[in-house]
């Protein structure tokens, strides 16, 4: 009789601390005493470890007394997971299994009465904690050994019963045992989830090129978009496409993600990682720890953190409570989430790009003679659209209706694969560009290493100093707007950012109408992506190969052989004259030629 030890991990939020289990089985008064700031669920361990040792014909110190410290003692531990651990350092001091092999393995798992091992919560954090602090050995649930084994470098055991884990500690034939319930995260509702998504596509949808132009900016850095509009305009359409010209997550953001569902116990364990951006979209009615994570006892993720590195769409953002208003502003910031409680403070990612939707009015109609909101209603209505939260999202625009004869709906529309190409492209540059920092996207890089290593030049600085004099911007949203320009110029190739790149992303920003920065589409951009993948010189520059949208008349005029220009405006694409119009225009003396038609039409001013 002596002194055993076990290793096991306790979860704080995402963060796994490496816990010794030690057990002391000694003369004294006949009992079991278990010490370390342990929650209910944790202090009935003993009852289940008791029965479970006896019922797997295991000698239990029945006439000793057993004082089982976890520790470091101060540090709150909870859940069920700590079992096997438990039951082991008992066995070491008893000299039931050897301690030595003991010291470089991690216990994971349950235990039944029969002395059966179950499933568990957050295995993927814990076998990571563990790799992370040395240890090359662990031994779950037979059911979870995939999910262990995404963790490289670890040597994975599954086992299904207390008799097997000691049989295999001691060197011994491993003994047969019934096989162990798989805890299953999937959904029991198959008619609704992230397969209904699947099939939708960019080339659904007719006009709107302004709001897809944004769509493709906000996906290439990772900015917040805030979508306003009657009812039927498309916002859910415009959000639920976002998904689709996202890349794949890299192998550090999949493995982040994949840590997160498995400490909320939905991962589905024939998933593995998760490799494409996830989607939600929580009702407006959702409770603030529903949202942002919490609840009671253990702190579960909420739906921004199981969207990290995904998509977080908000429709009806106004109605959502003012509680869960505010608990955005963190995750809109900083991209995680912090969850205090007493003596406890947990971290969790939340990088997801969120998407906010809007009507103009509670109704929905207003506008168009058929509201029914009163003053007061649409007060309150609009003051959740305007502060500090609205104010940490990045790019705004208001979508109109199509109309009936609006729109060609014959015409070759762009695919979401050709958009993602580009997006691709633009992440590859930031890639680049931020090798060895602590950021992936434009959208994440803190506002004084913006300023002193990527600078405006003076006449975009100068514009965005004007808007702030004007009280157009706020200081943040100067930092924000900086980033769009820098996405704005990595989706056209540029290096750096000039006064046209930033005065498309102060309209973006300020959610202006894009009509006199008129965006041209260039032939064959997605060709040229891909020659640009393939290396230079393959098809034209790599600068033009990697530039699928530019500005008109700042960026320069539109090249031979690429598609005409389009004008934007309130939304969507409208003919504002007829050919036979431009015609006449052609034929008459002094009016502007073909090169001139690539720009935006103006009204002429009246002179007072």
């Amino acid at each position: 009789m002596g002194l055993g030890l076990a290793r096991t991990v306790s979860l704080r939020g995402a963060v796994g601390h490496l816990i010794d289990v030690q057990a002391d089985v000694s003369p004294g008064q006949v009992g079991t005493t278990m010490v370390g700031s342990l929650d209910a669920s944790l202090s009935e361990a003993r009852d289940r470890v008791r029965m479970a040792v006896i019922n797997s014909a295991l000698e239990w110190p029945s006439t000793r007394r057993i004082t089982v410290l976890l520790s470091p003692a101060d540090l709150p531990k909870s859940g069920t997971h700590y079992d096997l651990a438990i039951a082991c350092a008992v066995l070491a001091a008893t000299d039931v299994v050897p301690g030595a092999y003991l010291r470089d393995t991690l216990l994971i798992g349950e235990l039944a009465l029969d002395g059966g091992l179950r499933c568990t919560h957050g295995v993927l954090p814990m076998v990571l904690a563990a790799s992370q602090r040395g240890l090359t050995r662990v031994i779950v649930p037979e059911p979870q050994v995939p999910e262990a084994a995404l963790v490289p470098g670890v040597d994975v055991l599954g086992m299904r019963s207390l008799g097997q884990v000691v049989a295999e500690l001691g060197g011994e034939e491993v003994p047969e045992a019934p096989a162990v319930p798989a805890l299953s995260g999937r959904s029991l509702l198959t008619w609704r989830g992230d397969a209904r998504l699947d099939d939708v596509d960019l080339a659904d949808l007719i006009g709107m090129e302004d709001t897809r132009y944004s769509l493709e900016v906000a996906a290439a850095g990772g900015h917040h978009l805030l979508l306003k509009g009657p009812q039927g305009c498309g916002k859910t359409s415009i959000a639920e496409r976002l998904p689709t010209i996202l890349p794949d997550l890299e192998p550090e953001a999949s493995l982040e993600l994949t840590a997160v569902r498995s400490i909320a116990g939905v991962l589905d364990p024939e998933e593995g990682l998760v490799r494409r951006p996830p989607f939600v979209a929580p009702h407006h009615d959702a409770s603030r720890a529903s949202l942002v994570g919490g609840g009671s006892g253990r702190v579960r993720p909420g739906q921004v953190s199981l969207a990290h590195s995904g998509v977080v769409f908000l429709d009806e953002f106004p109605l959502f409570r003012t509680d869960v208003i505010e608990a955005l502003r963190e995750p809109l910031e900083s991209g995680d989430i912090t969850i205090a409680r007493g003596d406890e403070t947990i971290t969790l990612p939340a990088g997801g790009l969120f998407v906010l939707a809007a009507n103009p009015c509670p109704c929905g109609n207003f506008g168009s003679g058929r509201c029914e909101c009163r003053p007061m209603e649409l007060r309150d209505y609009h003051r959740k659209l305007r502060g500090p939260v609205a104010d940490r999202v990045d790019l705004t625009r208001t979508l109109s209706p199509l109309g009936t004869h609006e729109g060609d709906r014959l015409a070759c529309r762009e695919s979401s694969a050709e958009v993602k190409e580009r997006v691709t492209l633009a992440r590859e540059r930031q890639q680049s560009r931020f090798a060895g920092c602590g950021w992936r996207l434009n959208g994440q890089v803190p506002g004084p290493v913006l300023r002193q290593r990527w600078p405006l030049d003076t006449r975009g600085q100068r514009l965005l100093d004007q808007a702030v004099a004007t009280g157009r911007l706020t200081r943040r949203g100067v930092v924000r707007t900086h980033r769009l320009a820098l996405t704005v110029a990595d989706l056209l190739g540029l290096e750096r950012p000039g006064a046209a790149e930033v005065d498309v992303a102060l309209r973006l920003r300020l959610g202006e109408d894009l009509r006199h920065e008129t965006v041209v589409r260039r032939g064959r951009s997605s060709e040229r992506a891909r020659a640009a993948r393939r290396g230079p010189g393959s098809v034209g520059s790599a600068d033009a190969g990697s530039a699928a949208w530019s500005v008109s008349g700042a960026a320069g005029s539109a090249p031979p052989g690429s598609a005409p220009p389009v004008r934007p405006q309130q939304g969507l694409l409208r003919d504002q004259e007829s050919q036979s119009g431009r015609d006449r225009r052609a034929r008459r003396p002094g009016t502007r030629g073909a090169r001139d038609e690539c720009e935006p039409v103006c009204p002429p001013r009246r002179r007072r």
